[in-house]
């Protein structure tokens, strides 16, 4: 059929000029709205890509971001991971067998909580993790006797299936691998918000609260109350109060490897916290146009200060859409 087309629009002559400058117009005017990337995340480990939809990596990221908080190694993530992603897909199920609910398919008659509490991702993936650390030697069984002996399943060996998957996930989500989750994001338009009590506007304030459930007590900076108005380069999201420094002080490997933890965990909700940038390390992420580049090489502003913190190296950057 394209052919044809060609062809057609070819034969007529001076009518292609202005189907060619129709294209133009549109291309210029429209396409950028119409033709959107196709909004997802993935993360691609060792030649390996995982592809996730938002709902999928909100739940993934507070997986793992629950395993960084309790010091768990990656492998604790890894069993978690393949174990939600056999039991629900990755997605917080109102439903399931009997009375089974929630990403772990936790079962509130089996003395797992309240059908709430199962519901609650943070809390369901701490139930699981309750389970799993009190297993002998659970980091050095597979992947699926490991996941099996927690759950009790009736199909034991399903776990295995989601392993290749899960092992990918987990290192990017607890910051073993760096810059390799990502999120195509096209960015809405949000409605302006008033700076509160507390320095930041309620966006922003919706982050930090939500960074420190999964990862608990955070140190944290770039406001205060009444705003900041110097510190930051110029034209900064912290004096619009619509930004956050979360520090992983002093420079060191963990701390790093927090870091990325951190930051892929907020590239990996972008969409339901309105996140508009994400920098550490030397890289940035950004919603909109340019988030299907994934996470890109940052340059520092040309202005004094120290090179670490200007490369933040020492710390995780989050800013929320403005409009």
């Amino acid at each position: 059929m394209k052919r044809g087309v060609l062809v057609a629009v070819g034969a007529i002559g001076a009518l292609s000029i202005a189907v060619g400058a129709g294209i133009a117009w549109l291309g210029s005017k429209h396409v950028g709205s119409i033709l959107q990337p196709r909004e997802q995340c993935s993360a691609t480990v060792g030649g390996q890509q995982v592809v996730l939809d938002f709902e999928q990596a909100e739940s993934a990221a507070i997986i793992a971001g629950v395993a960084v908080r309790r010091g768990l190694p990656a492998r604790a993530a890894t069993i978690a991971l393949a174990t939600a992603y056999q039991e629900s897909g990755l997605r917080n199920l109102a439903h399931g067998d009997r009375d089974s609910l929630g990403l772990f398919q936790q079962r509130p008659s089996q003395g797992w909580g309240t059908a709430a509490q199962v519901r609650d991702p943070h809390y369901a993936a701490g139930k699981f993790y309750d389970a799993l650390v009190k297993i002998k030697n659970y980091q050095k069984l597979s992947i699926t006797v490991a996941a099996d002996r927690v759950q009790r399943s009736a199909f034991p060996n399903a776990y295995a299936d989601h392993e290749a998957d899960a092992r990918v996930l987990a290192s990017a989500l607890t910051g073993q691998s760096e810059s390799v989750f990502s999120c195509t994001v096209n960015t809405d338009s949000v409605p302006t918000q008033v700076v509160g009590a507390d320095g930041l506007t309620p966006r922003a304030d919706a982050v930090r609260k939500d960074l420190a459930r999964t990862f608990g007590k955070l140190t944290t900076g770039g406001y205060q109350p009444g705003g900041v108005s110097t510190g930051h380069m110029e034209g900064s999201a912290h004096y619009e109060g619509r930004a956050v420094d979360v520090f992983v002080r002093p420079i060191s490997a963990p701390n790093t490897t927090k870091g990325w933890a951190i930051a892929q965990y907020l590239v990996a909700r972008a969409d339901l916290l309105k996140i508009q940038t994400v920098i550490f390390s030397d890289k940035i992420w950004t919603a909109g146009n340019k988030s299907d580049s994934g996470w890109r090489d940052y340059t520092p502003p040309e202005r004094s200060g120290d090179p670490k913190i200007l490369r933040h190296l020492d710390h995780v950057h989050v800013d929320v859409l403005e409009q």
